[in-house]
């Protein structure tokens, strides 16, 4: 390897894989049991929930837009927070958006193994769980370490992969509907909905991973933007789609552990249900290769900053890839997968993803004063979108558990011992 002022990323990634990059990381493990969660708090108005918090990550989305259209250089959330709040808010921007990815793709590993089970059973637990583990994670790593186009290439596949099981689903059941399951003559209570939109909000998380590659993204200031509100739209409908097709074609949906398969099966036989199950194996992989892809260039981008040991900051001579931090990241990752020490820090995934959409929006109106000149595109109304934005933030925190936010804190905790080692160990040599 080679330092990274001879060796440059390559720009191969165009709208089409920016897109799927940001549709495999909101589309994962969650979609295949959220329509149960979401009926047992709203019953028939689901799709209320649905709506609102559409309206509300497409604000934090808008936020991201604007933010992402001013650079061109990788690291998304971490960028915009060190530029318009300063070193440390970015640097505790970038720690979390990296502890979120670590925790959640030791998660999502974990949910793979559960599917394969249904197709070897070996993999449940034991040396089966461990091997499959290995296997998913090795061989998305081993892509994503050779390449920025190889590993475009495989989170396209593996979203073609992922969405024709679920469209399959939404058209097929359409057919089978029972409309009498939304009927509803009362608006459902403020709590209930508030619990269901932090649900969704969280299970529409992920889009932003679309912003941190910036260096091997063509024309990225054009290209963000586009690609976030596409991702993100058809998402949007993607969800709704799936929760009313769920709802009415599968009574009791709200008792359900799986949902989706439940009623694949109910109205197209056990081949609904593999299908089904085939589809969770690409969606838990084609998430889990986004977030191998997206969650060292994080790591590559603190380093070079200086606020991590420079040897994450080396791109490979040959592959223009940031190799160390891919191994670095896709290693601990698989340890919290194998160990399941990663349940600590799954909780703190949730409120880490606030933070980082908090100082977003809140470096977006500091950015129009420090970038007045900036080719990138300004939202409509003012302080007004940020500010809306700044206000959803706020209340995911308050709707937070005490023990995820005891966690949170301590992540935040242990960010500041490590960035005060760093700036030690930075100003000592």
């Amino acid at each position: 390897m080679t330092n990274t002022s001879s060796v440059k990323p390559a720009r191969a990634i165009g709208l089409l894989g920016l897109t799927a990059i940001a549709v495999n990381s909101m589309v994962g493990a969650g979609i295949f049991a959220l329509p149960a969660n979401v009926a047992l708090l709203l019953g028939p108005a689901s799709l209320l929930g649905y709506a609102v918090t559409a309206v509300c990550v497409l604000l934090v989305v808008a936020c991201f837009a604007e933010a992402g259209s001013m650079f061109e250089t990788s690291g998304g959330p971490y960028v915009y927070a060190k530029e318009a709040l300063g070193p440390f808010i970015g640097f505790q921007a970038g720690w979390m958006l990296v502890l979120s990815r670590v925790s959640g793709g030791a998660a999502i590993a974990n949910t793979f193994a559960s599917y394969l089970a249904y197709l070897w059973p070996s993999a449940a637990g034991g040396s089966g769980r461990v091997l499959a583990l290995s296997l998913m994670m090795g061989v998305l790593t081993w892509v994503n370490y050779r390449g920025v186009r190889p590993g475009v290439w495989m989170i396209q596949a593996l979203t073609v992969g992922k969405m024709i099981p679920l469209l399959v689903f939404c058209f097929v059941g359409l057919f089978y509907v029972d409309v009498h399951q939304f009927t509803w003559t009362a608006l459902p209570q403020a709590a209930s909905l508030q619990q269901a939109t932090l649900l969704l909000v969280f299970a529409f998380g992920g889009f932003e991973y679309a912003s941190v590659p910036s260096e091997e993204v063509i024309d990225p200031r054009r290209t963000l933007p586009r690609a976030l509100m596409t991702a993100v739209i058809a998402v949007v409908i993607l969800y709704l789609w799936i929760q009313f097709v769920a709802m009415g074609t599968l009574p009791g949906i709200a008792t359900s552990t799986t949902p989706l398969t439940s009623a694949a099966q109910k109205f197209m036989g056990p081949a609904g249900a593999l299908l089904l199950t085939i589809g969770a194996l690409f969606s838990t992989s084609g998430t889990n290769s986004a977030a191998i892809f997206v969650g060292p260039r994080t790591l590559y981008s603190m380093a070079r900053a200086g606020q991590l040991p420079a040897w994450m900051g080396v791109l490979h001579p040959r592959y223009q890839t940031p190799g160390a931090a891919t191994l670095l990241f896709a290693l601990v990752t698989w340890g919290f997968a194998v160990t399941g020490s990663f349940t600590v820090l799954a909780t703190v995934a949730a409120l880490a993803r606030v933070f980082y959409y908090t100082t977003t929006c809140l470096a977006v109106p500091i950015l129009r004063r420090r970038m007045p000149n900036s080719s990138g595109f300004r939202l409509p109304g003012g302080w007004l979108i940020p500010a809306l934005a700044l206000g959803i933030c706020g209340w995911l925190v308050a709707g937070t558990s005490r023990a995820n936010a005891i966690s949170a804190g301590t992540a935040f905790v242990v960010g500041c011992v490590v960035y005060g080692v760093q700036q030690w160990t930075g100003r000592a040599r």
